[in-house]
């Protein structure tokens, strides 16, 4: 089923203060939506939005020092990761492909989230067994570096876009980069939310197959960590290998089903186990695309109302057409689910 028509159902809230609507109505509906729950979630949890609201907010504490932010912030993470174990880590995983609306573009927020999602790829990691570090110093490197046991050696980098992001080129993946970051490992690996990358034809595809980069997403990490909870970290560590072989082995093709149908297929017949757990991080992804809509939709809500209270019409407008509100509420109610995970 395609996303944007359940979410006409679900996000019902969200579209209508996209909307025109008298400016009297439109506050009150934009602060009804902060304190409303985003409805009919089976796998995400009431936990999973709080946790997410609170880091969101956590996130923007910026100090000036970015040093500083970054320690504080990666130190409260792993603090909480160590205290509530593996729920917790999911809840971030699902959700953190997705930067927050409030951001400002190229701002501090942003670049410490950035940093935020490579603490959750490393932990992630360290979670099924391997050593897992956060790279810091040089800006031409990968961000993760992973090794565990006989050699098995590999970087990653953790991706995340805005949902009102327009045009996403293969630059922005940088798929052959992280062939040059390799630096000797045999593997590499870039992870992104589902419902951004390509589902018919993109030349990262044909790159990710041609230079042995495994190109993932955080559904998928998250089936390993639950596949690696239920069994062993070392039949997750297992699958994962085979996964970068199933990669290594691909014919160079830009088409996304040449590529994504041999890892479906890889996981599932890893072990039997993994069929159900595939049907729920499948309802979670799609989940995710739900709350990562209504968050951003509610933000510029919120961000149209405060406009809206200017005093003169001419100003009204003019900000209106600075801050894109409109082209961007179209881009976010654009996104869907891709069907990635229905090739099996």
């Amino acid at each position: 089923m395609r996303v944007c028509e359940q979410d006409e159902h679900l996000s019902a809230s969200a579209v209508i203060v996209a909307k025109a609507i008298p400016e009297a109505e439109s506050e009150k509906i934009a602060t009804t939506m902060l304190n409303q729950p985003t409805a009919k979630l089976t796998v995400l949890t009431k936990t999973t939005l709080e946790r997410r609201a609170r880091w969101v907010e956590e996130i923007q504490q910026i100090s000036g020092n970015f040093g500083d932010d970054t320690l504080r912030m990666n130190a409260a993470l792993e603090k909480e990761l160590k205290t509530d174990g593996l729920a917790t880590l999911l809840d971030h995983l699902r959700l953190c492909g997705a930067i927050p609306e409030s951001y400002g573009h190229d701002s501090s927020e942003e670049k410490l989230y950035s940093k935020y999602t490579d603490t959750l790829l490393a932990e992630a990691f360290k979670f099924i067994g391997l050593t897992s570090l956060v790279l810091t110093e040089r800006a031409d490197s990968a961000d993760v570096e992973c090794s565990g046991e006989k050699g098995f050696c590999f970087v990653g980098d953790a991706k995340a876009f805005r949902l009102s992001r327009t045009a996403k080129n293969q630059k922005d993946f940088k798929i052959q980069a992280m062939d040059g970051w390799k630096r000797g490992r045999p593997f590499a690996m870039v992870v992104c939310p589902i419902y951004q990358l390509p589902a018919r034809t993109s030349q990262i595809y044909q790159q990710a197959s041609a230079r042995n980069v495994c190109i993932f997403t955080y559904s998928h990490l998250c089936l390993l960590l639950v596949y690696s909870k239920a069994t062993s970290a070392a039949k997750a560590q297992a699958l994962l290998h085979d996964l970068f072989k199933t990669v290594q082995a691909l014919q160079p093709s830009k088409d996304a089903t040449a590529y994504w149908l041999p890892l479906n297929r890889k996981m599932l017949e890893f072990s039997k186990e993994i069929a159900d757990l595939w049907k729920t991080e499948k309802v979670a992804a799609l989940e995710s695309i739900q709350v990562a809509k209504d968050e951003a939709l509610t933000h510029l809500a919120t961000e149209r109302t405060r406009i809206s209270q200017m005093s003169r019409e001419e100003a009204i407008k003019e900000l209106i057409r600075e801050h894109n509100i409109e082209n961007r509420i179209a881009v976010i109610n654009r996104v869907e689910d891709n069907g990635i995970m229905s090739l099996v």
